[in-house]
């Protein structure tokens, strides 16, 4: 924000498979409509929770603000926290087709590790990339291996080429300690903020979709609210699930040999504000 708000005309595209949802503002800690207001932000509030948006929904969307942002000479900021969706909108990354009756049929097996062997038959390469408890991209994967008879991991590029695609990655590396911190504060504003109630609006709509439904924070408090654990047990979830996250997020983006990375010591935007705004200067 600070960076952007000092480049005239800049706006940012947020990169956040869950920030695409209407009515998930404050667990995905959205930008706030002031924020909006200083600064045009794109990639947010794209659908309702109850539908079903994928990456390659995104992609086109994001590609779409980005190019016609560029046409109009405005910088562009890709504020990223779903590594795969960064991937897909900076590099050559391509999706197979989709194949909802083989989807539906996956679907009905309880047993994610039984889906898991499947796919180690099927995929094995695909299989050790995806986390054994990512339901969602284990059937993703499924569904293309049987849908398409190919492996799912020989479609396109992958996520582990890193061209020169000319998009300069800034990353932003915390002590482990202090990044801990941060997250389990973080949870505590949210919650004094409406989270709770949040959740409750949304589940007395639509049935929300799978993606929605996993979101972190969204999915503790619903197990709360039908009963299955005490709020302090939830918000106790939520920071523990939160800080395995920023793990695995880390790990992700630590494999692109493109980032430069800026150690945080105490002040984020005294010391990442400026390395952003190099790229944001008029030429």
């Amino acid at each position: 924000m600070h960076a952007a708000e000092a480049c005239a005309g800049a706006a940012i595209v947020a990169c956040d498979a869950m920030q695409v949802y209407r009515g998930m503002d404050i667990g995905t800690a959205k930008p706030t409509l002031d924020d909006q207001a200083r600064v045009d932000h794109f990639g947010l509030n794209l659908v309702d929770a109850s539908e079903r948006f994928t990456v390659a929904d995104f992609q086109v969307d994001a590609r779409r603000s980005i190019a016609t942002l560029r046409d109009a000479g405005r910088s562009v900021v890709v504020v990223a926290g779903t590594g795969l969706y960064l991937t897909a909108v900076i590099d050559d990354l391509r999706f197979p087709g989709e194949f909802p009756d083989v989807r539906a049929s996956l679907e009905r097996e309880p047993s994610t590790a039984v889906l898991l062997a499947r796919l180690v038959d099927l995929d094995p390469v695909s299989a050790s990339r995806i986390e054994p408890t990512n339901r969602r991209r284990i059937v993703r994967a499924l569904e293309v291996c049987i849908g398409s008879g190919k492996p799912f991991s020989t479609t396109g590029p992958g996520t582990d080429a890193y061209p020169d695609n000319g998009v300069p990655q800034i990353g932003i590396k915390w002590e482990r300690e202090a990044l801990a911190r941060r997250i389990a504060q973080r949870v505590e504003r949210m919650m004094e903020a409406g989270l709770l109630e949040e959740v409750r609006a949304l589940l007395a709509g639509p049935p929300l979709s799978q993606t929605a439904a996993k979101a972190l924070g969204y999915a503790e408090l619903i197990e709360h609210l039908r009963g299955r654990m005490t709020v302090t047990e939830a918000v106790a979830a939520i920071v523990t699930h939160t800080r395995q996250f920023a793990v695995r997020q880390e790990r992700w983006f630590r494999r692109d040999p493109r980032i430069r990375w800026v150690h945080v010591e105490h002040d984020p935007i005294a010391e990442v504000a400026p390395v952003v705004a190099e790229h944001l200067r008029p030429s």
